[in-house]
């Protein structure tokens, strides 16, 4: 599938204003794929796909994620998280990608997970630091990126959970272990 078949998929299922954001996690994603040496080509189809469910029903979400036994906890948590892991089934199963690499990538844009790979980090970060993203953190989190894909990594966690708390909000427990995984990562690589 080209870019062009991709984006006129994900159009039909986002407004302008999401279509506009995944262009520029795309754009985003290619460069950092490109700068840390991950596939380009996955990095464009994740990041095309990253929000496919996001403007499904709350309620459809839900019965999948009931129906195809997700994280037992999710449903305590959020809504804005449901998409993530209800888009990569959903582009498994209506668009038929099957690569597990984007698939994860995918699922874990929004809460992180413990051991992320390349492609799952590059995908994070490019939804945190797209171009169209404006907050008073993210700018910090951009000029890291330049240099360190794990360092701004980390800083766009930090900064997530902090927005999170700060709000009163539950923290779903996959973001406190990716945070604690990031950590324990850095030291060993500082360490060595």
């Amino acid at each position: 599938m080209n870019q062009s078949e991709a984006l006129a998929i994900v159009r039909e299922h986002l407004t302008e204003h999401r279509y506009q954001h995944t262009i520029g996690v795309m754009e985003t994603a290619i460069l950092l794929a490109r700068q840390y040496g991950a596939d380009e080509k996955k990095a464009e189809i994740a990041a095309i796909f990253h929000d496919y469910a996001k403007f499904r029903p709350k309620e459809e979400m839900k019965q999948i994620i009931l129906a195809e036994k997700m994280a037992p906890d999710l449903l305590q948590y959020n809504s804005e998280l449901w998409h993530a892991p209800v888009g990569a089934f959903l582009v498994e199963k209506e668009v038929g990608i099957a690569d597990m690499e984007i698939l994860n990538a995918i699922k874990y844009h929004t809460s992180g997970r413990v051991g992320m790979s390349i492609l799952e980090k590059i995908i994070y970060l490019a939804d945190y630091i797209e171009p169209g993203r404006q907050f008073p953190e993210v700018e910090e989190v951009r000029e890291l990126a330049k240099k360190d894909l794990q360092l701004a990594l980390i800083k766009a966690v930090q900064n997530t959970i902090s927005f999170l708390m700060n709000k009163n909000q539950p923290i779903f427990p996959d973001t406190f272990h990716t945070y604690n995984d990031l950590i324990a990562n850095r030291r060993t690589l500082v360490d060595e």
